[in-house]
């Protein structure tokens, strides 16, 4: 089964999460991203794709400085 086909749900408010865009701040630089999110508690589910993708090029990017 992939990732798409799954339903997860909140590990606080077991909520089932929910797509919406989301701003983060990560090491002094700010971007977009659409992740699994809690309509309640707005925790968020951080996929691997993101972790190992655009969070890696902003901590690259701040050891090049």
């Amino acid at each position: 089964m992939d990732n798409e086909a799954r339903s997860w749900k909140c590990g606080k408010c077991g909520e089932e999460l929910k797509k919406k865009k989301t701003l983060f701040n990560y090491l002094g630089h700010t971007f977009s991203y659409e992740v699994d999110r809690c309509p309640k508690c707005g925790n968020v589910f951080i996929p691997k794709e993101l972790a190992e993708g655009r969070m890696a090029e902003v901590e690259a990017q701040m050891e090049d400085k």
